[in-house]
């Protein structure tokens, strides 16, 4: 409305009111809309964990963004099946999902979401000018930014390229261009974040920005056709020779080091170390059925005592299958009565056999057909429950960059020629993670074992269910094709290869009949 006095111009009189100008009021006020752009990521609404929810058209538990990241970049793969027939779950293990899809769609929705969030916070913020703490934010927001990017280029390839708050249906860029920005962003921002180690936990500093241009480079070939090798490795090196450390801390003496990245505790038993960049959960006061909390319960089931994982019960959905057990087989050191695995030298081998079957017969609801996973508990280092007395929800954290990735990214860009890379520096860091793994040197390698499906099959070893696999099987030339097969891929008992359009999603639907400006992606 207009007026020529201006006397419509009103703000709020309510005192309890609290609005745009008083959240960009000073830069206390705007750490807390700082906060919202990591919490968009964590959790999934207004209130939490459910009841008021930020997008809409799917179970506001399932939109969570870490559980759909697992839902498309693990359920796709050889590292996880669920049993549950909510409508297109089952294609994603099948390979068979549409434009309709609800879990691609709801993945699109929330990056879109997270970069209208930061587009704001940016614009917001830019204007205060306040002092160093608000240009640390801004660079934040922007990494954030540059992050949900980096996940729809990867996932959905030829996306609209926006960074201001806008009302106008959007063009659509190509897939060469949000490279550019993600790679220009993060080359921009990388002076502008808080130096090494100089950040609150849960918050990113500029090893953020090197650690994903890291992984930026490493799948240029896949992304733009280009070999950015020598690249990856300059950022993997420089994110190494920072003060980021390989956790080896075992607090109570009695598990690994490498179980208590994935204990309740991770964010102050040493884990943290390792966390380059990784979304805080609490069992009390960031509830979401996504998550951590996801992680926990749907992979209990069976014979398993839920309990033990400081949680009030399991969901009985998800396992895995022969194909990522297998990847364990050099380090058997017990079998059951019909010759399969039940114990492993290399504590990363995290799998639950009493009662359950090595191979599949039967994905849905037959939570037996399958190892369980134990990765992920709700317990701290000692075995004390998380936070939420009622044992709902879960307190660990999830890394979704650690420095372990990094390690692996520097052998593989290492042995795809890489300028500058050195084999024995890679045996190295594989050794090292290893050993933790291990305990002792047993499980070493030497420059001969170092090939490129080795590199693979560690990745698959060492980050398994933590959002990695797709991006690496796609990488490999193995996701679509005949070259690698595991149980039920693209609907087949024994593997199948499936169509090459298959290594991007679909645009949703939803969004093509509203932006007239979009192309679907081929095959769909």
């Amino acid at each position: 409305m207009a007026s020529c006095t201006g006397d419509l111009d009103q703000t709020p009189i309510d005192p309890d009111s609290f609005t745009e100008t008083d959240v960009f009021a000073n830069a206390s006020e705007a750490k807390g809309a700082l906060a919202k752009l990591y919490a968009s990521l964590a959790l999934t609404g207004q209130t939490g964990p459910a009841g008021n929810p930020d997008i809409s058209g799917i179970d506001e538990g399932t939109s969570q963004f870490t559980r759909m990241l697992f839902s498309l970049n693990e359920l796709t793969t050889d590292h996880a099946v669920v049993g549950w027939g909510d409508p297109g779950l089952p294609d994603l293990h099948a390979m068979s999902w549409g434009a309709s899809n609800d879990f691609s769609t709801a993945m699109y929705n929330r990056l879109g979401q997270e970069v209208s969030f930061c587009n704001s916070f940016i614009e917001k913020a830019t204007a205060l000018n306040e002092d160093q703490q608000v240009e640390y934010f801004i660079a934040e927001a922007r990494f954030l930014r540059a992050f949900a990017y980096y996940n729809l280029m990867d996932m959905y390839a030829n996306v609209p390229l926006v960074t201001v708050v806008s009302t106008e249906l959007p063009l659509q860029n190509t897939r060469e261009e949000i490279f550019s920005f993600v790679e220009t962003e993060l080359l921009a921002i990388q002076d502008l974040l808080p130096t090494s180690g100089a950040n609150e936990y849960g918050r990113v500093d500029q090893v953020a920005a090197w650690a994903l241009l890291s992984k930026l480079y490493l799948n240029a070939e896949v992304y733009i056709g280009q070999n950015l090798y020598t690249e990856s490795l300059t950022y993997s090196n420089m994110v190494i020779n920072s003060s980021y450390s390989i956790n080896t801390t075992d607090a109570n003496g009695n598990g690994s080091a490498y179980d208590e990245l994935f204990l309740a505790d991770n964010d102050s038993n040493g884990a943290q170390n390792e966390f380059i960049f990784a979304l805080n959960f609490d069992g009390n006061s960031s509830r979401t059925y996504g998550g951590t909390t996801f992680l926990v319960h749907a992979a209990i089931g069976g014979s398993m005592n839920a309990a033990d994982f400081g949680v009030n019960g399991g969901w009985s959905g998800l396992r895995t299958t022969s194909a990522l057990v297998s990847k364990f087989d050099d380090a058997i050191t017990a079998t059951d009565t019909d010759g399969y695995p039940v114990a492993w030298a290399d504590s990363r081998a995290m799998f639950f056999t009493e009662d359950q079957n090595y191979n599949i017969s039967t994905i849905a609801n037959t939570f037996t057909d399958g190892y369980a996973v134990t990765k992920f508990k709700n317990v701290d280092s000692f075995g004390n429950q998380g936070n939420d007395e009622g044992g709902d929800f879960v307190d660990t954290d999830l890394p979704i960059i650690r420095l372990a990735e990094i390690y692996l990214n520097y052998a593989e860009a290492t042995l795809r020629g890489g300028a500058g890379g050195n084999t024995n520096t890679a045996v190295d860091l594989i050794n090292e993670l290893r050993e933790r793994g291990y305990g002792n040197t047993s499980g070493n390698i030497n420059a001969g074992d170092l090939t490129l499906d080795f590199v693979l099959n560690e990745r698959s070893r060492e980050l398994y269910w933590e959002g990695q696999r797709r991006t690496d099987l796609i990488r490999y030339n193995y996701y679509t094709t005949a070259q690698y097969l595991w149980p039920f891929k693209a609907g087949s008992a024994n593997g199948a290869a499936t169509s090459a359009f298959r290594v991007l999603f679909p645009l949703p639907s939803t969004t093509l009949s509203v932006n007239t400006n979009l192309t679907q992606n081929p095959g769909y």
